[in-house]
């Protein structure tokens, strides 16, 4: 009957380090889906400079700084 009384223990969250274990892998996606795509773009309309492929790969590493300090917010509004 002490069992039965006995609290609950909450369920433990995961660690800090296994919720940004993917992190790395999906900002390397999105950096390479965004240089793909620029280099599509500039052997498409063939200039002289790569700059769509400059633009894109800029445009997808800060989509990825983003989503990473999106995550990271998240776990610490979590844990306080």
């Amino acid at each position: 009957m002490a069992a039965k009384n006995e609290k609950k223990k909450p369920k433990k969250d995961q660690p800090n380090f296994l919720a940004l274990t993917g992190v790395g892998l999906q900002m390397g996606a999105t950096i390479y889906l965004g240089a793909a795509l620029g280099n599509y773009l500039d052997e498409k309309y063939l200039e002289q400079k790569n700059w769509f492929t400059i633009g894109f790969t800029l445009l997808a590493v800060a989509i990825s700084f983003y989503n990473l300090l999106k995550q990271v917010n998240r776990i610490n509004e979590k844990n306080d």
